[in-house]
Parts: structure tokens; sequence; C-alpha cells
């Protein structure tokens, strides 16, 4: 089994990646060990993708971009990579107990939701604690939920929780919320929405399922208890890194090093969207990073 370039994520920069590729007649395979679509399809509501129709969402979005990649001959398999080895003729990826040769790497990898780490996060995963509202928010119909975190993904949550629950809490440990103005904005004139400043979580509680959190606040150190149904966790992500440690470069907080054509150093090796050391991490800037992958793949290997 050989491809022209194999990318090695499915959301929005490996989909991307793969049209591009696939259209430069390069046999692409997008190999993918989950859902199709990575975190965009958690997302529900997508209103700044440039020249997206009203109601767009994560889900529609990025099945879009499927059908283009499967309209030009893109292959897909469900796998997990394990390693990457050099030889003469380029790169043998090893997926599960397959050997599949390439002479050209795209890392999409993605990143994932980061963990707060306190008490009962673990063990109520699933049973009131959620990192996607997209997911799970019918579940708390009519109910009050906490929402952890003060960043663009934190608000475009919560006020997407406020559809279904009853009563959403903001817990954020600065005293002004990071979010971009219009989305602070509208979580200030949301009646739904509370917010708690300066404050951290200490724990979550409960007995089987999620009755409540007790909270810290950074300046006073005083601890409070609230009552809450259920708790979504968006205090930031952790790349999918971990896998490439030993081959590539990473920056401090694991993010994978490129220049502007997406290279990671290592020849026929690049890395597009939220992988990648890089400023803002959205649908759009993860499709631009797949295109310039996608087109720095073709003139790779039209060098060689």
């Amino acid at each position: 089994m050989q491809y022209d370039v194999i990318i090695i994520g499915s959301g929005p920069a490996g989909l991307s990646a793969g049209i591009y590729a696939s259209r430069g007649q390069l046999n692409t395979l997008i190999l993918e060990k989950g859902a199709i679509g990575g975190q965009a399809v958690t997302t529900w509501e997508i209103e700044n993708y440039p020249g997206a129709p009203e109601e767009t969402t994560g889900p529609s979005l990025t099945e879009r971009m499927r059908e283009q990649c499967v309209s030009f001959g893109v292959t897909f398999m469900t796998g997990e990579y394990r390693s990457l080895a050099k030889t003469t003729e380029g790169y043998i990826v090893s997926v599960g107990d397959q050997a599949i040769k390439t002479q050209c790497v795209i890392i999409a990898s993605g990143a994932e939701p980061r963990l707060l780490g306190c008490p009962g996060e673990q063990e109520y995963r699933g049973m009131g604690v959620s990192y996607c509202a997209t997911c799970d928010a019918n579940f708390f119909r009519n109910r009050h939920v906490a929402v952890v975190g003060g960043g663009d993904t934190a608000i475009e949550e919560a006020l997407y929780l406020t559809k279904f629950a009853s009563q959403v809490t903001v817990i954020h440990r600065r005293d002004a919320l990071r979010a971009t103005k219009i989305l602070a904005d509208r979580a200030m004139a949301n009646d739904k929405i509370d917010i708690v400043w300066d404050s951290v979580v200490e724990s979550i509680n409960g007995d089987g399922l999620v009755s409540g959190v007790t909270l810290k606040n950074v300046k006073t150190g005083e601890s409070q208890k609230l009552s809450v149904d259920g708790v979504f966790i968006f205090v930031g992500q952790k790349p999918n890194s971990d896998a490439f440690a030993d081959d590539l470069t990473l920056d401090e907080r694991g993010y994978i090093i490129t220049d502007e054509q997406m290279s990671t150093g290592l020849p026929g090796i690049f890395a597009a969207g939220d992988v990648r050391q890089k400023m803002l991490r959205q649908v759009v800037t993860a499709t631009a990073d797949g295109a310039i992958a996608g087109v720095s793949a073709i003139r790779y290997l039209e060098n060689l």
C-alpha cells in the first residue's frame, strides 16, 4: 500500500489539505482515528467563516469538505498513527499493525480540550462534566450549568447553552472576559448568564452525578459552594503532538514548529492547523494552513 501523501487528521486543516493535494493529482490518504471533522464538529454555530450561509454548523461545514475530498479521489482510513520511519524512497507510516509507504506526510492531528485537573473532574466525566456543549447541551434542559473559562470558546458555548439550560454561570479566574468584545457583550446582555469573577474550581462535587462545584476566589482566598447540574470546561487546548515529539521540534507548550510553508524542517513532513505553533486557531486559519500544506506537498514532490 503506497500513497503520494498521507494526511494525519481529518479536521478542517486535514480536509483542506486533502482537497488541494488531490486536486494536484496526488494519490492522497487521510488517516483519522475518530470522527471526521475534528473539533469543528463540536461547534454548533459558525458565523465567522467567510461566505458561510446563516445557520452553518461545524458538522455541516466539515461534511461538505469531506464530500469535496471524496469527489477529488481522496481515500479515507480509520486508524491510529503509531510511528514514522525514514526510508531511501520516502517514509513508512505505521497505522495499527499496518505499514503504509508514502513520500510525504501532512500532520493535521489538531488539539483536544485541556483538563482542569481538579478533584472530581475525571470521576464525573460523562456524568455531568463535559467539554462539548454541542454534544451534551440537550441533557441539561431547564437545568443550571456552569461554564469554566472566559475566552471565545467558553463564551460561545455559554451562549449556546442558554438555548437549553435555565441558568448558565460562567466561572472565570480573572476580572474581565478574554473573549472578543462582540461575544463578551452578548454574554453580559443575556439574562440567563451570570459570571463569577476571580474564581477557580477547587473541586467538582456530586454523588453519582454532578451536584455542584467548590470555588476559590483567587484574590481573597475564600471558598464557596455553587449548586449546578453540569460543568462545561473550556480552559484551552492541548496539541495532539505527543506521537511526533521524538521526530519533530515542538515549542514549550507542545505545538509543532513550522515555517510559513508549513514545513517542519524534515524533508516532506508538514504540519497544519491547531497542532502547529500559531497565533489564531479558528476554522478559517486551519483551512488556510491545510491549503498551504497541500500545495507545499505538491511542490516538494515535483522537485524530488
